[in-house]
């Protein structure tokens, strides 16, 4: 299973890199992107379990994106949200095909119902292993 699914998740890896190169984001941080502009305000404990990242991680994407101007944080006390920028906004028709185009990368190969399969495994084996 180790280099199984690790042989996966460079093919994964290698076709999102491929996806979202035009609008030159990584995966993760095009991710992190649409839900700040999909949910403005989103805190990053929110972003860390939608993502499945560390909040470590998190926070290196945000600061990221705040170097490009593409999101900025505000913080209240111990809350802090982050908020796309227009600039960020302006990107999501381009987000968008991208992820069309990911996704469609990979049913091409496996087929929808496959897919939707997959990744519904993948997530519970997620949720069940030891972190």
């Amino acid at each position: 299973m180790y280099f199984s699914s690790n042989a996966l998740a460079r093919k994964m890896e290698r076709l999102a890199n491929e996806s979202w190169q035009r609008v030159d984001l990584s995966p993760s941080h095009a991710y992190l992107l649409m839900i700040a502009i999909e949910e403005p305000g989103v805190q990053p404990g929110t972003l860390a379990g939608e993502l499945q990242l560390k909040p470590s991680t998190i926070t290196r994407l945000i600061e990221k994106l705040e170097e490009k101007k593409l999101v900025v944080r505000f913080t209240e006390g111990k809350t802090t949200n982050v908020y796309a920028t227009p600039k960020g906004k302006e990107l999501l028709p381009q987000l968008k095909e991208c992820l069309k185009d990911f996704y469609e990368g990979y049913t091409h190969v496996l087929g929808n119902e496959e897919s939707a399969k997959l990744v519904a495994n993948m997530n519970k084996l997620s949720d069940e292993l030891p972190g």
